[in-house]
């Protein structure tokens, strides 16, 4: 199963964004594919902040809006929503420690321990922070291979 962040999230939502034709190409790639695939809930959360945030370029854009493309990804027969589950601490103390999280890496902690915890073999991410948690396969498909 591939797990999408928010940054491809944003990128697909955001037409103004240098990245929108491949955000939005790799996104329709699995909303209207058969494989399964996953959104972290946080991810979902943070979609919200940033697509309504008024200090982000290129400003905020209508909640009306973000929630219209929310409920459009959840359409998709093949989404999985992840969340924490009882194995959620473990996975996330064992990141945290091994990978000597603090501060803001915590989220993406958060995020690499839902994926490894619902079986997620690669996360879709213009984050680089997560080359931090080797045990989960991060992909850039904003950038060619």
């Amino acid at each position: 199963m591939i797990a999408v962040d928010t940054n491809i999230l944003v990128h697909a939502f955001r037409e103004g964004s240098p990245f929108h034709g491949r955000a939005l190409a790799c996104l329709r790639s699995l909303t209207e594919g058969t494989q399964a695939w996953a959104v972290p809930w946080p991810c979902v959360h943070e979609f919200l902040a940033v697509a309504t945030h008024p200090r982000i370029p290129p400003g905020a854009a209508a909640l009306a809006d973000a929630v219209a493309a929310v409920d459009a990804w959840m359409a998709s027969p093949t989404l999985a929503l992840i969340a924490e589950s009882a194995v959620h601490w473990d996975t996330l103390k064992s990141l945290a420690l091994a990978g000597q999280i603090k501060a803001g890496l915590v989220h993406d902690a958060r995020i690499a321990a839902l994926c490894l915890a619902h079986g997620v073999r690669e996360l879709w991410t213009a984050d680089r922070d997560f080359g931090r948690f080797p045990a989960l396969r991060v992909v850039n498909p904003l950038v060619p291979a």
